[in-house]
């Protein structure tokens, strides 16, 4: 009764303080006719809301959202289906769905009573222009009853995460200098039949596959040996994204910030796209999502777009090179750099020395600030280009497409071009062999089922 009591709604206290106003005006006016229309007006909403806080039900909700990984700008639809699992019919059934300022507005449902094992389905699409990852519920609803005298709430407690990626464009297919790396070793092996390589063997690193454990060596050794000639060869890549604040200048969606991001992911797409298996690099270091033995084919590039969904900006003031270890190769090395400082300098010339002929393309940063002149060089860019690397720079209104296409003619203009892409024909066997896994993975749905009651 108390629960009911205190769900009593505007007009069901303004019913009960008329029906109580009636009643004293009857006594004294001396008017038994009014003191039963009174006695009414308060019976009504003090029986709804003893009958509404006595009732139980039990609600069950399904949320699906498909597909759960969408870029910025497009749509992504959320199914409900909302099942009274209780032993008596609800009420007026008022609905909303939580959602984060960025997916819109918050939907809104009313439905009429369900009866027992009744199913009610209903669906709203959601949109963003930003990326991140968003959680959509829970949901709250709200019985009423048919006078709207008294309301109750209830709120479930799943959510469900929906998951924007940066706006990405097509990149054609030009020459870049690179490496063509193995997972396994960095030379190929003849075998045959009954050869002694066909039981040469290394240790195990993380990401090999089970499968390929020589459990006779594994035994002798006292650790894990994989065989070397069953390793894939692979063309890789290191994408290095400059995500320093105070590398980057501008607020929100129209910050060069998000314009690295874009280009970051555009470039990674692309890449994964032509065979290679693409690693993220931060000024925090290494994404330990996207390393490169954690991925089973390179054109799976969701764990790549899922990571730079999230990316913030580091408070770093100069790019990690932990990552880089002792003597370690980066491959096909690509960097989306903001602002450089004379603090950069040695990270930049030992990347150089790490990588095959590095790629860069420079966000002329104070652009996003106030607009430059075109003929006004980035400064980036040249900076880059004094130490080796081939270099463009890149403003608010270029675009990505046409800076890719001007670093391919800078890196065939360097001498040493390996073309990458389907018609390279100076590359190990990529082509073909990765699978046809969709770009943004296998995970397009994601369904959550909640119960509430009362």
């Amino acid at each position: 009764m108390r629960e009911g009591l205190n769900g009593l709604t505007a007009r069901g206290r303004a019913f009960l303080a008329a029906g109580v106003t009636a009643v004293v005006c009857a006594i004294v006016l001396g008017q038994p006719t009014l003191t039963r229309v009174g006695v009414l007006l308060v019976a009504l909403p003090l029986l709804t809301a003893y009958l509404v806080g006595r009732s139980r039900y039990r609600l069950a909700l399904t949320r699906t959202v498909s597909p759960q990984l969408v870029s910025a700008g497009q749509r992504a639809t959320v199914r409900l289906e909302l099942t009274n699992e209780g032993r008596t019919p609800t009420g007026l059934l008022l609905l909303e769905d939580r959602l984060p300022y960025a997916l819109g507005t918050r939907p809104r449902f009313v439905l009429e009573v369900m009866s027992l094992g009744w199913q009610r389905q209903m669906e709203y699409v959601v949109r963003s222009d930003l990326r991140g990852r968003f959680e959509i519920g829970p949901m709250s609803v709200r019985v009423s009853d048919p006078f709207g005298l008294v309301e109750l709430g209830r709120t479930f407690q799943t959510t469900v995460p929906l998951t924007v990626t940066p706006r990405t464009v097509p990149l054609p297919v030009v020459p870049l200098s690179g490496a063509w790396t193995g997972s396994g070793d960095n030379r190929p092996r003849a075998f045959t039949t009954g050869s002694a390589e066909d039981v040469t063997v290394r240790e195990y690193r993380q990401g090999d596959d089970l499968r390929r454990v020589h459990w006779r060596s594994s035994a002798r050794a006292g650790e894990l040996m994989v065989r070397r000639e069953e390793q894939p060869w692979q063309s890789r890549a290191t994408l290095v994204l400059d995500n320093r604040l105070m590398a980057h200048r501008g607020h929100g969606a129209a910050s060069s910030l998000e314009a690295a991001v874009s280009a970051a992911a555009s470039i990674a797409v692309h890449l994964s796209q032509r065979g290679f298996v693409v690693r993220l690099v931060t000024a925090d270091g290494e994404d330990p999502g996207t390393v490169w033995h954690d991925r089973a084919s390179s054109q799976n590039t969701a764990p790549l777009l899922e990571a730079l969904s999230v990316v913030e900006g580091s408070r770093s003031s100069h790019l990690d090179a932990s990552w880089l270890g002792e003597g370690g190769h980066v491959g096909l090395l690509v960097a989306v750099l903001g602002h450089l400082d004379q603090h950069d300098r040695p990270m930049l010339r030992r990347l150089v020395h790490h990588g095959s002929a590095p790629h860069a393309i420079a966000l002329d940063v104070d652009a996003w600030d106030t607009r430059s002149g075109p003929d006004r060089e980035v400064p980036g860019a040249a900076w880059l280009s004094g130490f080796g690397w081939r270099a463009v720079g890149a403003r608010p209104d270029d675009n990505l497409a046409t800076l890719w296409q001007e670093l391919g003619r800078r890196s065939a203009g360097g001498g040493g071009v390996r073309p990458f892409g389907p018609d390279s024909h100076d590359s190990p066997d990529t082509q073909g062999r990765q699978g046809t896994q969709d770009s943004r993975g296998t995970r397009v749905t994601r369904v959550a089922t909640d119960v509430a009651g009362g």
